[in-house]
């Protein structure tokens, strides 16, 4: 069975803990957003700047999900992170993934030990 709150004070202060860890989890993942994206562009190879321009940081709110989404939206840049069978790859949306999330994780952690 599942929590049961029949309202008054328990249901007030359920509410206001639950607010107050959304409003933390999406400030971290936003900051986090930010930080992968910052990295990608610093790692992007650049000729005319173009593939580092577009470089972008989606936040999607789906009801109780809230996600960031750093992608390569130029047409070239999977050919640049992963490479073709004439030219290696320049990663840069991976490396600044596998950075982040280390410190991804531990923001969620310690802002679930603080509750």
């Amino acid at each position: 069975m599942g929590l049961v709150l029949s309202g008054g004070d328990g249901l007030s202060q359920f509410l206001e803990v639950k607010t107050k860890i959304g409003t933390e989890v999406i400030a971290a993942v936003k900051r986090n957003g930010a930080s992968m994206q910052e990295q990608a562009q610093r790692n992007a190879p650049v000729d005319t700047g173009f593939l580092k321009r577009q470089i972008f940081l989606n936040l999607i709110n789906a009801g109780t999900d809230f996600s960031a989404e750093v992608s390569g939206d130029a047409s070239y840049d999977p050919y640049q992170e992963y490479g073709t069978r004439f030219m290696p790859g320049k990663p840069h949306i991976r490396p600044a993934y596998y950075s982040q999330r280390d410190q991804f994780i531990k923001d969620i952690n310690s802002i679930a030990e603080r509750k």
